[in-house]
């Protein structure tokens, strides 16, 4: 057996790197019992390295290209152009013509062939690579094969597989390429089957795409196939297409596209039986190689040929239960505001605070609501509450509990489940007194100050029992009855006061201006304590022409040199001392916070003293406090004019007076919790400088790819295989590319929900109307908040905004996001900034572009473009 070619029989037991992704696969496939594979041999990427290893040329064109970002399109294009034709007119070495003689001697030359290319990277778990290489159909003879192996190395340089690479963190040089000779067969008809539905990511519901021809038809979309669903060995589902063209084999080599007879045009491709008997195939590859895959085959004289079978790499995973029960997960991600994933340390330190039960797949954490939902009580309970602030997740709900058949019910008792998320049954009446929240914030400051005390003293092994001990403290406070009371009583204020102006006056959402400038509202102070700094820093101009140019994290000691380098200083530590533990995605421990990356804040800063006069915090502060005063006088002098004109009046102040009292702190429980998850990581980072001490780790961060448990035991044992580490990163990588449902089944569904609204204008795109107004201005779709430039009255469109993106508020006259709903973060403070709101708007950074005009409708929830 040569290294330089290798039968598909040889090639089961062989590596990645030597036959690539789609020949290891076809090797695999070639060894299961009753699976017809036509037959082949690959030569390896032994060959192709053999011929570029002395080609000059070809290395310094490599280095050119290595250089580039994604970005340089003209210049990829050029530079690819030239390595593949350099890989055209490369001489394929002697021994390999030699080894691919045999091999054709030994299957018989006159039949035909496809040549097809098999990389290294591809067809992998994590990226799939699909389409990115050339393939060739029915090519006859030894001369003609040569030649298209020649061109299947050049294809590893087209423009589109070279930015594929880029974009997937693949170097140039680290992939190579193999090339298939696969015996060709002439199918009556061919196609795709994925053992996972594509559209809704269904597990158990298998999706088969049928034409006439090869599937080449199919594949580059010149026919619009036949498609069959297949549920449990039985046809849920068929749509039969007009099939106008096929592609078939020419007797002289090459194919041809040739009209289909009108009236076969609208035949079904395939029988029933054959439907099922395919099926059947797929479920039997899908378990050989252990996940879902996506798979082409051939059907010829009532034999199906296997050609190829990949992973599905588009699915998300699905949460993981012992049992084999329907189980319905929503994300925590959606109403957290942070839909990003989670670093292992992250996720396990919010899976010791909650007392929910939680699941986590794809770097996120979802709650399993499927209890819940069996009680006809507390589904109503859940249901009701998720859809005063999630409609699109209620909506997904309803759609399972609407199919009556994946969600046993259980008998009720009249008790429901208590809810999970902070709120619990025994909640006492709470009286309408602001020193209430003055004493619970009291108790969590003073909580903090003892455990900064505290945790200095602890190393080693009694520092994770210290940390475990004081997680209880944080759920204490956490889901302290008084705590959930007073965020339960501004919900229903608010709630109440909409219901009822709407019903007797015919006012929408007036809570959104009786919110505006509460006490005690942490998130929205700490945006307008950002305009203090700027108030500071203004006289200064030698520190402003310093900061517009700093890059490093230790900018603040150079800053005394300057000019009122010192009361800048003072204040930006002051700041961090109060709202430093802040950042964008916070729930994660991983991510880098204000304090250990305080550059973070300079552009805001900067953009505070460019946009603003001095005074402005308390000037906004102000006039929100007069705006929402004045809603309140207006609404009572009008219920004055009402029959029961003296209750209505007196029970709404009431009311408002609830509101505006409790409803600032709502934002503080999570700010509690941040606060001490930033004491908890700076201890573990202290501890992690032992690990690096002892060679355990490469760098203090790789802590972050470690459970609590799992580091727990290395700081114990003092042993690590750092090969877990190595594969967390890879898994995180993939997770970043991966769009969490809202909702997710057992079986893998995605269920996604509609908003459901009447009277729109045509082009609207809707989302969630969380804070009311009308606004109109220049779209800012950003990403990332560091490479926020926002002029005054620009409109924010992101996917999600957490309390670390609250110093923007003050910039913005509106907002969009793609997650959210009435009661998290960026929905709250925008009400208590005044800013009309649209959230939960599906691919909203995807449908608006930057700098587009907008006009953002708060008070109905739709966006149209200017």
């Amino acid at each position: 057996m040569s290294s330089l070619v290798l039968s598909f029989q040889e090639m089961e037991k062989t590596q990645l790197s030597l036959v690539g992704g789609k020949g290891l696969n076809l090797g695999k496939l070639s060894s299961i019992q009753g699976i017809q594979v036509p037959e082949g041999f690959c030569v390896t990427t032994v060959g192709y390295q053999k011929a570029i290893e002395q080609n000059e040329t070809f290395q310094a064109l490599l280095a050119q290209l290595t250089n580039l970002k994604v970005e340089d399109r003209e210049k990829n294009g050029e530079i690819s152009r030239k390595v593949r034709q350099v890989l055209l007119g490369v001489e394929i070495p002697s021994d390999v013509v030699k080894e691919v003689a045999y091999y054709l001697s030994q299957f018989s030359e006159e039949h035909a062939y496809a040549v097809r290319s098999s990389a290294t990277a591809e067809d992998l778990p994590h990226a799939s690579f699909a389409g990115q290489q050339d393939t060739y159909l029915n090519i006859i003879g030894e001369e003609a094969i040569l030649q298209h192996i020649s061109k299947c190395w050049a294809s590893l340089y087209t423009d589109r597989a070279v930015i594929y690479r880029m974009q997937n963190g693949f170097g140039h040089s680290q992939v190579s390429l193999s090339v298939i000779v696969q015996r060709m067969v002439f199918p009556q008809t061919s196609g795709v089957l994925f053992t996972a539905d594509p559209i809704t990511s269904n597990r158990k519901l298998l999706s088969i795409d049928a034409s006439f021809g090869l599937g080449e038809a199919l594949v580059s979309g010149l026919v619009s196939p036949d498609c069959y669903k297949v549920k449990e060995d039985t046809i849920v589902d068929k749509r039969i297409s007009t099939k106008k063209l096929a592609i078939y084999g020419r007797k002289e080599g090459g194919t041809e596209t040739i009209p289909i007879d009108p009236d076969q045009q609208k035949t079904q491709t395939l029988t029933e039986q054959q439907i099922l008997q395919l099926s059947n195939i797929g479920r039997q590859i899908e378990a050989y190689f252990g996940s879902p895959q996506d798979i082409e085959w051939c059907l010829v004289d009532d034999t199906f040929y296997i050609v190829q079978s990949r992973p599905i790499t588009t699915l998300f995973p699905i949460p993981k239960v012992n049992d084999q029960e329907n189980h319905i997960y929503v994300s925590v991600g959606h109403q957290q505001m942070m839909t990003d994933p989670m670093s292992p340390l992250g996720l396990s330190f919010y899976l010791l605070t909650t007392p929910a039960p939680m699941r986590t797949a794809g770097g996120r954490l979802f709650v399993d609501v499927t209890p819940m939902l069996a009680s006809p009580v507390s589904r109503e309970m859940l249901v009701n509450t998720i859809g005063q602030s999630e409609p699109l997740i209620k909506d997904a709900l309803m759609t399972v509990i609407e199919r009556g058949d994946f969600i046993k019910t259980v008998p009720t008792d009249g008790r429901a489940p208590s809810p999970s998320r902070n709120h619990s049954n025994m909640q006492p009446e709470i009286e309408n007194n602001p020193a209430i929240v003055s004493d619970l914030i009291r108790k969590s400051q003073t909580s903090i100050e003892e455990l900064k005390q505290n945790i200095q003293t602890k190393s080693g092994s009694d520092l994770f029992d210290f940390i475990l001990d004081d997680i209880q403290q944080l759920k204490k406070l956490l889901f302290d009855p008084q705590s959930s009371a007073v965020i339960k009583a501004a919900f229903n204020a608010s709630s109440w006061i909409n219901e009822n102006m709407n019903k007797w006056l015919g006012e929408k959402n007036a809570a959104d201006t009786l919110s505006l400038s509460v006490p005690n509202n942490i998130t929205s102070e700490m945006g307008l304590a950002l305009l203090d700094v700027a108030d500071v820093i203004r006289p200064y101009p030698e520190v402003i022409a310093y900061l517009q140019q700093v890059k490093d994290d230790t900018f603040l000691d150079e800053l005394v040199k300057f000019d009122g380098g010192l009361e800048t200083k003072d204040a930006i530590i002051a700041y961090l001392n109060k709202y430093g533990m802040r950042c964008a995605g916070e729930i994660d421990l991983m991510k880098t916070r204000w304090s250990e990356k305080p550059t973070t804040l300079v552009p805001m800063i900067l953009g505070n003293i460019k946009s603003y006069e001095p005074g402005a915090a308390n000037r906004k502060f102000e006039q929100g406090r007069q705006k929402a005063l004045k809603k309140e006088q207006e609404l009572v002098h009008r219920l004055q004019q009402l029959p029961d004109s003296e209750q209505k009046a007196e029970e709404t102040k009431r009311m408002i007076s609830v509101l505006r009292n409790f409803i600032g702190y709502r934002e503080y429980p999570k700010y509690g919790m941040i606060n001490r998850y930033f004491v908890y990581k700076q201890a573990l980072l202290k501890e992690a400088e032992q690990l690096l001490q002892n060679k355990l780790i490469r760098k203090k961060e790789d802590i972050f790819y470690l459970t609590f448990e799992e580091l727990h035991e290395v700081a114990r044992t003092n042993k690590l295989v750092y090969q877990i580490i190595s594969k967390r990163k890879d898994e995180y990588k993939f997770y970043e590319k991966l769009t969490p449902p809202r909702v997710i089944t057992s079986d893998g569904e995605i269920i996604t929900g509609q908003y459901k609204r009447e009277n729109l204008p045509a082009q609207a795109i809707v989302g969630l109307p969380v804070s009311s107004g009308v606004i109109e201005g220049r779209a800012r779709v950003i990403l990332n908040m560091e490479e926020a430039d926002l002029e005054e009255g620009d409109i924010l469109v992101t996917s999600f905004t957490d309390p670390g993106w609250t110093p923007l508020f003050v910039s913005i006259k509106g907002l969009v996001t793609e997650v959210g709903g009435l009661m998290t973060h960026g929905a709250v403070i925008a009400r208590e900034y005044g800013l009309p709101a649209v959230v939960g708007v599906e691919n909203a950074t995807k449908l608006i572009k930057d700098g587009q005009r907008i006009r953002v409708h708060g008070t109905d929830g739709y966006i149209e473009i200017v």
